[in-house]
């Protein structure tokens, strides 16, 4: 019996070699593709900590010969980007949770058969997905109607939710069974009882999924501030900081009193290097946290019809 026991057991992990050579070519094609995903990054972090003069002279590397923390010293000059960095970090954590609480709240609403306007709001959320007004209706509204000009709140309320992550999140709510609600006004819940007791720690997939969206958008955001916040402003988002740090470089390379320094002496390329370091680097230790309910929330989202 304890043969015929361990018999059954090998042919049950018996590996022929037609699949060990699909798996092998998996692997291949997995580590060629990991690579070409990672060696750029460790360019970008090796371009960043090597001087000016090295990189006109021998290009960029893999591995940095002549360490310089010139360009480092350049963007952190002034002390102003630490405090883009707080107001960044704290317009992601607010409009993340404020943009998770509205979509979330909308996707169950419009999932809700006894809701009797959830077609007409989903064909209205659906519509403003296909078309728009355009930029300058967009920006008279912003600082005419609203009066938000040189306002965070300008930059704030425009992510705060999208068409798309509202159809997402309204999706993945259909997966949950409609019973759970009724079972919730049988025992005598009201319905905001129902959504954070029953509702929300369902929807961890789909939170932790549009909340990586809302807060990659935060993250990331520097289009709004270009239009809505102006040089009165003394403090701005990470990203338009940066881009306005590079902007300085370059108009220095280019300007008249460029001309009484070697070009060496002004890091544009590794202060470009560094920037896209100090941009992408924090928000990347966000993955590992939600990657486990990423893939399935992107997935029953996107399939659920």
């Amino acid at each position: 019996m304890a043969k015929k026991k361990d018999f059954i057991e090998g042919t049950s992990v018996k590996i022929g070699t037609s699949d060990k050579i699909i798996r092998a070519i998996g692997y291949v094609l997995v580590t060629i593709y990991s690579l070409a995903c990672v060696i750029p990054f460790i360019i970008i972090i090796s371009t960043s900590f090597t001087s000016e003069a090295t990189i006109r002279a021998e290009g960029v590397q893999l591995i940095p010969k002549d360490i310089s923390l010139q360009a480092y010293q350049m963007v952190a000059k002034g002390g102003g980007i630490w405090w883009s960095y707080l107001l960044t970090i704290g317009m992601t954590a607010v409009g993340t949770f404020l943009g998770l609480s509205i979509i979330a709240m909308t996707g169950y609403a419009l999932q809700r058969k006894d809701f009797p306007f959830r077609n007409a709001i989903s064909f209205y959320v659906y519509f403003t997905s296909l078309f728009s007004a355009g930029l300058a209706p967009y920006y008279l509204l912003m600082t005419n109607t609203y009066h938000l000009m040189d306002s965070y709140l300008a930059v704030l309320l425009p992510l705060l939710m999208s068409p798309w992550l509202i159809i997402l999140m309204k999706n993945f709510v259909k997966a949950i069974p409609h019973e759970i609600t009724e079972s919730g006004k049988i025992d005598g819940a009201g319905d905001m009882k129902i959504f954070t007791a029953l509702i929300l720690p369902m929807l961890k997939p789909a939170l932790a999924t549009i909340g990586l969206f809302l807060a990659l958008g935060y993250w990331n955001e520097w289009y709004q501030s270009s239009l809505f916040l102006s040089s009165r402003v003394a403090v701005k988002p990470l990203q338009y900081t940066l881009y306005e740090i590079v902007n300085k470089n370059d108009a220095l390379r280019n300007s008249v009193a460029g001309q009484f320094v070697t070009l060496a002496d002004i890091p544009t390329e590794s202060v470009k290097m560094a920037n896209a370091v100090l941009a992408t680097g924090p928000i990347i230790f966000l993955y590992p946290f939600v990657q486990r309910y990423f893939i399935s929330g992107i997935t029953v989202g996107a399939v659920k019809g």
